[in-house]
C-alpha cells in the first residue's frame, strides 16, 4: 500500500479513544478494534483522556468507571461540553452497573459489563454507529425540509413555481435595504402581501407599516389624509392632525393603486420622495420625515405616462426596484399548494376538518382561468370547506362557473317511467359513484358510508359497470 493509499484510509477511519487504567484491557480493546478499521489511541484514567479530547475530536469513546486519580464519571461530566459530536459508551464491573445507568441518563450511549466477549464490544460499536448514521440522516432530512419550506414561502405568502420563487429571493433582497419598491401585478396577485412582507423581513419591522388605497381616498381629502393638516386649513379642521406619512415615520408607508393619484398630487409625492420631507394642509413649513415607501399598481404607468396621466418623473423614481408578480393562470403549479395551504388556514377559522380535494375537484380548479387570481382561489376554498359535508372537497363545493356539473334532485331527470325496480338501480348507482368521489375512490371508506359490506360494494361496482 503507498503512502497516499495509507493516508486516504486514515482518513476515512472512525477514531476510538480507550479510557482504562488495566494495560492488559487497553492492550486487547487496541488490538481487536484496530483489525475491525478504527483508529485507536489509548488513555490511563480521566485525567489523561481530558488533555487528549482537547487536542481530538473522536467517533466513540470506551470509558472504564472505575479509575485512579479520575473515574470515568468524574471525566464524563468534565469533557461533556467538548463531547457533543462523540458516542461515549461505558465500561463498568457488576459493581458499578447504576453508575453506568447514571451515565447514560446523562448522556453516554450505552454500556458494557464486565467482563465481556469480543463480539459484545464490536456489536455495541455497530449499532453505535447505525444509531449516528440515523442522526445523521434526520439532521440532513430536517435541513432538507427548513430550506424547501424557506424556499416556499415569503411573508405570508406560499408557491413553489420558479417565476413566484424568483419574486421571493427579489422581495428578501429588498427588505435588507430601504430602496424604492414597485410592485406590479393584476388584482389579487397578493401585491399587498408581498409589501408586508418586505416590511416585516427587514430593519423596519418593529415600525408601523401603513396601508394606504390611493383609488378608495376621494381626491379632495386625499392630500390632507397623506399629508395631515393645520387647525384652521378648511372649514371642519378644528385641530391638527396627523397624515398616513408621518404615521408610518420611521416605518413603511404602502401606496396601493399608485396608479389612481391625481396628478396635483404626484407632484406633492415626487417632492416627498426626493426630499423626505412633508408639508401639512395649511402649514407654512415643511417637516422632515423618515419614510420607506413600497408601491403597488396593476396598470401599466408607461402607458399611462403617454397618455399624460401619469407623471415620468414620479414613476422613475417609485421604479427603483421594480417587482413584477405573475398571474395565477400563468402558475399552475402553485395551485394544489395554494389550496393546501388555504384549506389549512380554513380548518381552523372555520373549525373544520378538510384533509384535500378530490382529483376531479382538482382538475377543475387548475383547468379555470382565474381571472381574479389567488384571490379567487382563496374565496373559491373557503366556500367549499363551508359547504364540505366530508373531510374531502369535491366538484359539486365549487361554484357553476368552475364547470363541475352538479348533481340535480328532480325525480324526472333521474327515473324514467314508472318502475321501482329500475328506479333502484339508478339511485344505488348514483350514491356508489358519489360515495366513491367523496372518498377518492377508497373502497373501504365508501362502504362505510353507504352502509353495507365491503364485498357487496364490490359485487355492485361491477353490475353497475361504475369507473372513476
Amino acid at each position: 500500500m503507498d503512502k497516499k493509499t495509507s493516508n486516504e484510509r486514515k482518513s476515512t477511519q472512525k477514531r476510538l479513544l480507550i479510557i482504562d487504567d488495566e494495560e492488559n484491557m487497553r492492550h486487547m480493546l487496541s488490538s481487536l478494534l484496530n483489525k475491525s478499521g478504527y483508529r485507536v489511541d489509548t488513555a490511563f484514567d480521566g485525567a489523561d483522556a481530558l488533555e487528549m479530547v482537547d487536542q481530538t475530536l473522536y467517533d466513540f469513546i470506551l470509558c472504564d468507571l472505575k479509575m485512579p486519580n479520575m473515574n470515568g464519571m468524574e471525566f464524563f461530566e468534565t469533557a461533556r461540553d467538548k463531547l457533543w459530536a462523540t458516542t461515549v459508551i461505558m465500561m463498568s464491573a457488576y459493581g458499578s452497573i447504576d453508575t453506568a445507568v447514571e451515565a447514560m441518563k446523562k448522556g453516554a450511549y450505552d454500556f458494557i459489563s464486565k467482563p465481556f466477549k469480543p463480539d459484545e464490544v464490536l456489536l455495541t460499536l455497530k449499532k453505535a454507529e447505525e444509531r449516528e448514521s440515523l442522526k445523521r440522516e434526520n439532521l440532513w432530512l430536517k435541513e432538507r425540509i427548513r430550506k424547501i419550506q424557506e424556499n416556499y414561502y415569503f411573508g405570508k405568502m406560499v408557491a413553489k413555481s420558479n417565476a413566484m420563487l424568483n419574486v421571493f429571493k427579489l422581495a428578501e433582497k429588498a427588505a435588507q435595504y430601504n430602496t424604492t419598491v414597485l410592485i406590479c401585478g393584476e388584482s389579487g396577485t397578493g401585491k399587498e402581501l408581498i409589501a408586508r412582507g418586505i416590511h416585516f423581513a427587514g430593519q423596519r419591522a418593529k415600525k408601523s407599516l401603513v396601508p394606504v388605497n390611493c383609488g378608495s381616498i376621494p381626491e379632495n381629502l386625499l392630500e390632507s389624509e397623506l399629508f395631515g393638516y393645520k387647525k384652521g386649513a378648511f372649514t371642519g379642521a378644528d385641530r391638527d392632525k396627523k397624515g398616513l406619512f408621518e404615521e408610518a415615520d420611521g416605518g413603511t408607508i404602502f401606496l396601493d393603486e399608485i396608479g389612481e393619484l391625481p396628478l396635483s398630487l404626484q407632484v406633492k409625492l415626487l417632492r416627498v420622495l426626493q426630499e423626505n420631507e412633508i408639508r401639512a394642509v395649511g402649514d407654512s413649513k415643511t417637516k422632515k420625515i423618515d419614510v420607506r415607501v413600497i408601491a403597488a399598481t396593476e396598470k401599466n404607468l408607461e402607458d399611462a405616462i403617454r397618455e399624460g396621466t401619469f407623471r415620468e418623473g414620479l414613476f422613475y423614481r417609485l421604479n427603483v426596484l421594480p417587482i413584477k408578480l405573475p398571474p395565477l393562470s400563468s402558475r399552475p403549479e402553485d395551485i394544489p399548494l395554494l389550496c393546501q395551504h388555504f384549506i389549512d388556514r380554513f380548518n381552523i377559522s372555520l373549525a373544520k376538518g378538510i384533509k384535500g380535494i378530490t382529483p376531479a375537484a382538482m382538475s377543475l380548479l387548475l383547468k379555470h382561468g382565474w381571472p381574479g387570481n389567488v384571490r379567487e382561489l382563496e374565496n373559491m376554498i373557503e366556500r367549499a370547506v363551508v359547504l364540505a359535508e366530508d373531510t374531502i372537497l369535491l366538484p359539486e363545493n365549487f361554484p357553476p362557473e368552475l364547470g363541475a356539473e352538479f348533481d340535480t334532485d328532480k325525480m324526472d331527470d333521474l327515473f324514467e317511467g314508472y318502475s321501482l325496480k329500475a328506479a333502484r338501480k339508478i339511485l344505488e348507482k348514483k350514491l356508489i359513484t358519489r360515495s366513491l368521489k367523496a372518498t377518492a375512490g377508497n373502497r373501504t371508506k365508501a362502504a362505510r358510508m353507504l352502509e353495507i359490506s365491503h364485498p357487496s360494494l364490490l359485487s355492485k361496482i361491477k353490475a353497475y359497470n361504475i369507473l372513476l
